[in-house]
């Protein structure tokens, strides 16, 4: 019984971590990283063209949170 029960959770745990490593997957990261650069560079550019700020700044806190997400999930598959 014991035995079993082991197994159990040895098997639940493998496809735990193996859910969390294909969360999102290669595609999702391409997304993300493609969000970032356009979110990033419309931010960058912005100033020189003359595009007004509230719209500057939304494209900043796009960038900051596609980089942060990027980095928790770069953490995350390094642990597992």
């Amino acid at each position: 019984m014991l035995a079993s029960t082991g197994r159990f959770y040895v098997v639940g745990m493998e496809m735990e971590a193996s859910r969390s490593r294909q969360a999102g997957g290669p595609v999702g990261t391409a997304v993300l990283c493609l969000i970032f650069t356009a979110s990033a560079a419309t931010n960058s550019i912005g100033g020189f063209t003359g595009l007004d700020s509230m719209f500057r700044m939304t494209s900043g806190g796009i960038a900051v949170a596609c980089l942060l997400i990027l980095i928790v999930r770069f953490v995350a598959r390094r642990k597992d």
